[in-house]
């Protein structure tokens, strides 16, 4: 019987991987942390230029892998993780878009829940919707610990959006489908929780969307693609120990 490891996609074995990873989307924001965070890092992975690294953070093995960006990419990955190399918990770090004027760039949104505008679950056959939600006990661990860093963050939901340029933004009511978001109490806007929260629902497994605000769409203001890689070291530091924290 063949194993389902390597994948192609991921070219290692269950031993090489933490309990616990940290999920950024840009694989170059992978090397920075393992370059600056991790101890004894080493390179499980880079089939597609997607960099995975295996160290200890605090005396505990953490992982930390690129999604890749959008859910199509981000559901591939977490899904072989948490299905195929035994891992239990995902922890997404990436950048998202305010859509709350109670927000600022650089604060940092914890996705309690993920709405979406894809189709990604009609996979499941389901008779209504389905509500991706996080980890409790994730949540719950990584709040403490922004609290004690001191941290400015928000709990709520994001909205995981299929797509980075909407053709809506040529219309003269540009902000429309983004307004209806906002009324409802949606955060901000990113591109891969929904698809891993339901991967870890039916995994049975554990993920966290952890983001920082890299730009504010109603405002406009917005950080360049440098700073959005090397600069979101806090939340970095709150999703490493957090990891820790899981053990």
């Amino acid at each position: 019987m063949s194993l389902p490891y390597p994948t192609p996609h991921i070219n290692a074995t269950p031993d090489d991987f933490a309990k616990t990873v940290l999920m950024p989307g840009d694989p170059l924001r992978s090397k920075f942390i393992a370059e600056n965070f991790l101890e004894d890092a080493k390179l499980i992975n880079n089939v597609r230029g997607i960099n995975g690294y295996t160290g200890y953070y605090n005396g505990t093995k953490v992982s930390v892998m690129a999604s890749g960006m959008g859910m199509p990419s981000m559901g591939i990955y977490s899904y072989e993780l948490f299905n195929f190399f035994d891992v239990e918990n995902i922890l997404r770090i990436g950048s998202a878009g305010a859509i709350s004027t109670k927000i600022n760039v650089r604060d940092i949104v914890l996705g309690l829940g993920a709405c979406t505008n894809s189709n990604f679950g009609s996979q499941y056959h389901l008779p209504s919707t389905f509500a991706p939600i996080c980890s409790y006990d994730i949540l719950k661990k990584c709040t403490e610990i922004a609290d004690e860093m001191n941290i400015r963050y928000h709990v709520g939901n994001l909205l995981s959006s299929d797509t980075f340029y909407n053709d809506e933004e040529n219309l003269p009511d540009g902000l429309k489908s983004v307004n209806s978001w906002s009324k409802m109490g949606v955060m901000a806007i990113e591109m891969e929780a929904a698809a891993l929260y339901m991967n870890a629902a039916r995994s049975g497994k554990n993920a966290l969307a952890i983001c920082t605000v890299s730009d504010h769409i109603i405002t406009g203001e917005a950080l360049d693609a440098e700073a959005r890689q090397n600069t979101f070291t806090e939340m970095m530091e709150l999703a490493l120990k957090t990891a820790v924290k899981l053990g």
